[in-house]
Protein backbone atom coordinates (compact mmCIF):
# COMPACT_ATOMS: atom_id res chain seq x y z
CA UNK A 1 0.00 0.00 0.00
CA UNK A 2 1.43 3.38 -1.21
CA UNK A 3 2.13 5.83 1.68
CA UNK A 4 1.85 3.83 4.63
CA UNK A 5 4.49 4.70 6.79
CA UNK A 6 6.65 1.91 9.19
CA UNK A 7 5.48 1.17 12.43
CA UNK A 8 6.95 2.66 15.37
CA UNK A 9 7.85 0.70 18.85
CA UNK A 10 9.97 2.66 21.42
CA UNK A 11 12.82 3.10 18.89
CA UNK A 12 12.63 0.57 16.56
CA UNK A 13 10.52 0.51 12.88
CA UNK A 14 8.93 -1.96 11.84
CA UNK A 15 8.11 -2.62 8.19
CA UNK A 16 4.08 -1.64 7.52
CA UNK A 17 3.34 -4.15 5.20
CA UNK A 18 5.25 -7.73 6.72
CA UNK A 19 6.24 -6.70 10.37
CA UNK A 20 10.25 -7.14 9.62
CA UNK A 21 12.33 -5.23 11.72
CA UNK A 22 13.96 -2.69 9.46
CA UNK A 23 17.37 -1.97 9.22
CA UNK A 24 19.14 1.74 9.57
CA UNK A 25 19.54 3.46 6.75
CA UNK A 26 23.35 3.36 5.84
CA UNK A 27 23.24 5.35 2.46
CA UNK A 28 20.47 6.71 -0.11
CA UNK A 29 17.60 8.15 1.04
CA UNK A 30 15.41 5.30 1.84
CA UNK A 31 15.78 1.26 3.34
CA UNK A 32 14.08 -1.81 1.34
CA UNK A 33 12.46 -4.23 3.79
CA UNK A 34 14.88 -7.90 3.41
CA UNK A 35 11.48 -9.69 4.08
CA UNK A 36 8.59 -8.37 1.43
CA UNK A 37 10.81 -5.43 -0.78
CA UNK A 38 8.72 -2.51 1.26
CA UNK A 39 10.66 0.65 1.15
CA UNK A 40 10.31 3.03 3.62
CA UNK A 41 12.10 6.84 3.56
CA UNK A 42 15.28 7.46 5.27
CA UNK A 43 13.46 10.65 7.10
CA UNK A 44 11.47 8.17 8.84
CA UNK A 45 14.53 7.38 11.05
CA UNK A 46 15.22 11.19 12.24
CA UNK A 47 15.02 11.79 15.90
CA UNK A 48 15.12 8.06 17.34
CA UNK A 49 17.74 7.60 19.68
CA UNK A 50 18.91 3.98 20.53
CA UNK A 51 19.43 3.12 24.17
CA UNK A 52 20.29 -0.37 25.04
CA UNK A 53 20.47 -2.09 29.08
CA UNK A 54 22.13 -5.08 30.49
CA UNK A 55 22.61 -5.81 34.06
CA UNK A 56 26.62 -5.74 35.00
CA UNK A 57 26.45 -9.08 35.53
CA UNK A 58 25.20 -10.06 31.62
CA UNK A 59 29.14 -9.93 30.69
CA UNK A 60 31.35 -11.94 33.15
CA UNK A 61 34.68 -10.13 33.85
CA UNK A 62 37.87 -12.14 34.60
CA UNK A 63 39.06 -9.58 37.57
CA UNK A 64 35.50 -9.42 38.96
CA UNK A 65 35.52 -12.77 39.73
CA UNK A 66 39.18 -12.57 40.79
CA UNK A 67 38.62 -9.77 43.30
CA UNK A 68 35.57 -12.09 44.64
CA UNK A 69 37.36 -14.72 45.04
CA UNK A 70 39.81 -13.17 46.83
CA UNK A 71 37.55 -11.06 49.12
CA UNK A 72 35.30 -14.20 50.69
CA UNK A 73 35.16 -15.34 54.19
CA UNK A 74 36.96 -18.68 54.03
CA UNK A 75 35.77 -21.65 55.81
CA UNK A 76 36.12 -22.53 59.53
CA UNK A 77 35.88 -25.98 60.02
CA UNK A 78 39.05 -27.05 58.27
CA UNK A 79 42.31 -27.08 61.00
CA UNK A 80 44.38 -23.79 61.08
CA UNK A 81 46.98 -22.32 62.45
CA UNK A 82 46.74 -19.02 64.21
CA UNK A 83 49.80 -16.44 62.52
CA UNK A 84 51.07 -13.14 63.38
CA UNK A 85 49.64 -11.81 59.99
CA UNK A 86 48.32 -8.30 59.55
CA UNK A 87 44.69 -8.04 58.01
CA UNK A 88 44.94 -5.41 54.95
CA UNK A 89 41.09 -5.34 55.64
CA UNK A 90 41.59 -3.89 59.81
CA UNK A 91 44.88 -3.98 60.43
CA UNK A 92 44.15 -7.16 63.35
CA UNK A 93 47.24 -8.49 63.64
CA UNK A 94 46.58 -12.08 63.58
CA UNK A 95 44.93 -14.10 61.16
CA UNK A 96 44.25 -18.19 61.17
CA UNK A 97 46.20 -19.44 58.04
CA UNK A 98 45.26 -22.60 56.42
CA UNK A 99 47.93 -23.79 53.10
CA UNK A 100 47.16 -25.95 50.31
CA UNK A 101 48.85 -27.25 47.06
CA UNK A 102 47.05 -25.69 44.55
CA UNK A 103 49.44 -25.67 41.92
CA UNK A 104 52.10 -27.96 40.24
CA UNK A 105 54.33 -29.57 43.17
CA UNK A 106 56.97 -27.53 42.04
CA UNK A 107 55.76 -24.40 42.67
CA UNK A 108 55.09 -22.61 46.53
CA UNK A 109 52.09 -22.74 48.56
CA UNK A 110 48.86 -21.34 48.69
CA UNK A 111 48.24 -20.00 52.29
CA UNK A 112 44.39 -18.92 53.01
CA UNK A 113 44.11 -16.54 55.53
CA UNK A 114 41.53 -15.59 57.90
CA UNK A 115 41.56 -12.03 60.13
CA UNK A 116 40.35 -12.80 63.64
CA UNK A 117 39.05 -9.63 64.51
CA UNK A 118 36.61 -9.10 61.17
CA UNK A 119 36.98 -12.55 59.42
CA UNK A 120 38.36 -10.84 56.33
CA UNK A 121 39.77 -13.52 53.99
CA UNK A 122 42.55 -13.15 51.46
CA UNK A 123 45.11 -15.27 50.01
CA UNK A 124 48.83 -15.13 49.39
CA UNK A 125 50.76 -17.48 46.95
CA UNK A 126 54.03 -18.68 47.60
Amino acid sequence: MPGRKADRIGSLLFCPDCGTLLDLPTTGNSVACEQCGHVEPASSFENIEVVTRSHPDAFPSALRDARKIQTTQHESSVVQTEEDEPCPKCRHPKALAKTMQTRSADEGATVFYTCLGCSHGWVVYN
